[in-house]
């Protein structure tokens, strides 16, 4: 999976958080010497467990339908207090306030850069341009080369379809040369 497009997973993952009204949501891009399993952390907190488990239910149903990607693992989502949602590139920590103090995750990832939601949207808008500006700078050269092979196609084609018309000529001369065939119906 490409970055952008991990990129673009966590988004939709924290669009889903905050659509919930999650609580201290924070992204952290994980050092890659530091941390060989995986790629981002999102980190947020629910008031209860109730509203915990309605947030890592919105993350599936979000992933599921705009990515058709499933979690690798669920873990804590039963009790609540801290739910884990391994979607192998990008890990999803939903605590209680009360756990998150406690375990205080961003203080154990020192090495990890933080992400502001916003600096990412907006990164990934200038991405998406760029490359929808690439594919289109492609598709308008790719149009104009086969435009110079059509017509010499099309040259080609007439001389060839005027000796394919000269053969047919011939042929028919031919056929009207044989004398027709008796009927036999009655």
């Amino acid at each position: 999976m490409t970055k952008t497009e991990i990129r673009r997973m966590v988004t939709a993952a924290a669009a889903a958080c905050e659509e919930k009204k999650a609580e201290r949501i924070r992204i952290l891009e994980l050092d890659p010497a530091d941390s060989g399993f995986t790629d981002y952390f999102l980190i947020c907190s629910g008031t209860n467990d109730r509203q915990n488990q309605a947030i890592a239910t919105a993350i599936e149903d979000r992933m599921q339908r705009d990515f058709g990607a499933a979690p690798n693992s669920v873990e804590g989502y039963r009790q609540g207090e801290w739910i884990l949602l391994d979607y192998v590139d990008f890990v999803v920590h939903i605590f209680s306030e009360e756990k998150r103090d406690f375990y205080h995750i961003e203080r154990l990832r020192k090495t990890a850069t933080p992400l502001d939601l916003e600096e990412l949207k907006a990164s990934l808008v200038k991405k998406v341009a760029a490359a929808r500006k690439k594919r289109a700078a492609k598709t308008t050269a790719a149009k104009k080369s086969p435009a110079k092979k059509s017509a010499k196609k099309k040259v080609a084609a007439g001389a060839s379809s005027k000796a394919v018309g000269r053969a047919k000529k011939a042929a028919v001369k031919k056929t009207s040369a044989r004398k027709p065939r008796k009927s036999t119906k009655k």
